[in-house]
């Protein structure tokens, strides 16, 4: 069932999906987002905040999400400290109450399509953020670097995003490769924290592993869970390093369900058809690195049988280890091992592949880049306005 709180309100509710499965049904949420209201009432935290709308496990949520700017930078002419409010950065899509989700339990996200909702997206330089600069723990007798901000034009058909240089006519042309930077859960110890930090409810990781097609799991540690997601990205270089991917809005469409009886997923693993992979978000970088193999360690063991020490060998020989970020409050590293390597695994227990399934079918009814339902079928659609 799906209720309405604070600004949203409720429209319609009922079921889609009978011909997903021949024994169920996937209920859908259609969840729109007011992109040009007040970025107070957004919500800024993992945990803290009572939930906007209630999803029944393996509801497919069809929504969108706003920029970290909250839409605030429209032009390569406005700068973050000018035009942001610093306590209304990276408004998150959310929270979700997923029904029946307890501590311990595990939730699955998958990512069904990620996509960019305008033709243009923003980076800037924000003074003392970024690796290469000063900040208020790295601090330095310098200056802080000048603030300047990229505009970078979409193509969604081609599938490309073109970089402008600000100093000189170059234009370059990269490949769009949409992701979320932020997704989580709320925090345990009843805890609430700034969407600006990852941890081990997910959070800021900023890795652009988060893409389409990924499943996403995260250990379950408050009742009903309370997942957001926000923090678009048309693409992002592996670390972040001047600290702002390609930002912009994101239409996306996930399945989210609960996953109950299983071992314990202490920090958020990620799966997508080809690699299995594990995170870990801390200072410093190579305590980060710690965490994300050691999960990795015992998530191959899990899978295989072998013994924590001969896990720990093969995961040493056999993992990539692609660096998040390196300019959030916390940084992230994620491990990353091929199937290919370990031929007849299950993870997760064919989560992935299931719900994957559930996305396709649901897709493959809708035309355009606007929410549409099958013929004959309704959702659950709730309105911020």
């Amino acid at each position: 069932m799906a209720f309405a709180t604070g600004d949203e309100k409720l429209v319609s509710k009922t079921n889609w999906g009978d011909n997903i499965m021949s024994d169920d049904t996937a209920p859908v949420l259609v969840y729109a987002v007011d992109h040009d209201g007040d970025v107070s009432g957004l919500v800024y935290t993992f945990g803290g905040i009572g939930a906007r709308v209630s999803i029944a496990p393996g509801t497919i949520v069809d929504t969108s999400s706003l920029d970290c700017f909250a839409g605030k930078i429209r032009s390569e002419h406005d700068h973050a400290s000018e035009v942001c409010d610093p306590r209304y950065l990276n408004p998150q899509t959310g929270p979700f109450f997923v029904e029946g989700a307890v501590p311990g339990d595990v939730v699955a996200v998958h990512f069904a399509r990620i996509e960019p909702r305008n033709t243009t997206g923003f980076s800037t330089t924000v003074p003392l953020l970024g690796a290469l600069t000063a900040n208020g723990f790295t601090q330095k007798l310098h200056a802080a670097l000048p603030e300047m901000t990229w505009r970078y034009d979409i193509d969604k058909e081609q599938q490309t995003v073109r970089y402008q240089a600000r100093e000189s006519s170059a234009t370059y042309t990269l490949p769009l490769d949409p992701m979320h930077g932020t997704v989580g859960v709320a925090p345990g110890l009843n805890e609430a924290r700034s969407s600006l930090t990852p941890g081990d409810w997910c959070g800021n990781m900023d890795t652009p592993e988060m893409r389409t097609g990924v499943t996403c799991f995260l250990g379950v540690n408050v009742e009903e869970a309370l997942f957001s997601f926000g923090d678009g990205h048309a693409r992002q270089g592996e670390g972040e390093a001047c600290g702002v991917a390609v930002e912009t809005a994101m239409d996306t469409v996930m399945v989210i369900d609960v996953i109950k009886n299983v071992s314990p997923v202490r920090w958020p693993r990620i799966e997508s058809d080809e690699e299995i992979m594990t995170t870990g978000s801390t200072k410093p970088l190579e305590d980060a690195f710690r965490i994300s193999h050691v999960q990795m360690v015992h998530w191959v063991a899990e899978l295989t049988g072998l013994s924590v020490m001969d896990s720990y060998q093969f995961v040493s020989q056999a993992v990539q280890t692609p660096v998040a970020n390196v300019v959030d409050t916390n940084y992230t590293m994620v491990a990353k091992i091929r199937k290919s390597c370990l031929p007849g695994i299950n993870p997760m227990s064919g989560v992935h592949q299931r719900l994957k399934a559930i996305a396709q079918a649901y897709l493959a009814t809708r035309s355009g880049n606007s929410p549409s339902l099958a013929k004959g079928s309704d959702a659950d659609i709730v309105d911020q306005n």
